[in-house]
């Protein structure tokens, strides 16, 4: 294994989980906000506080399982699949690239998420179980 492998796959894994962090935090702060986000780019309308709650909760159990390297092959698939439709889910807005600048962030992160999804067995300074790549 090349000798900063897994500190670059730590350091992917907590850049990763700063962003989820902010956008759960979101859900569980401010509501409103998450409720438009989903209305504007998912379809969802009129969603009540309460669901923004339980979605927030179950998003931040996810992150700190993902932060920490536990169920990496469940963890890492789901964040990738959060992220992914995230991203293509604002897809429009990359028809007008100089307009929406800041979208474009999205897909070096989803870059990201792949890579770290694809080398999980080698990002081994987790909590989770020790794998043998002998």
């Amino acid at each position: 294994m090349p000798k900063h492998l897994p500190l670059s796959l730590l350091l992917l894994r907590l850049g990763i989980f700063i962003v989820f962090l902010v956008w759960t935090l979101d859900k569980l702060i401010n509501p409103d906000h998450a409720a438009g986000v989903f209305s504007s780019f998912y379809g969802f309308e009129s969603i009540g506080d309460s669901v923004f709650y339980v979605i927030g909760a179950a998003q931040f159990i996810l992150i700190l399982l993902f932060v920490t390297g536990l169920f990496k092959t469940w963890t890492y698939g789901i964040i990738l699949l959060l992220h992914a439709i995230s991203t293509f889910s604002t897809f429009g807005l990359y028809l007008k690239p100089f307009d929406n600048l800041l979208f474009f962030a999205a897909w070096p992160m989803l870059a990201a998420c792949l890579a770290l999804f694809l080398m999980r067995d080698w990002d081994t300074l987790t909590l989770g179980k020790k794998v043998s790549l002998a």
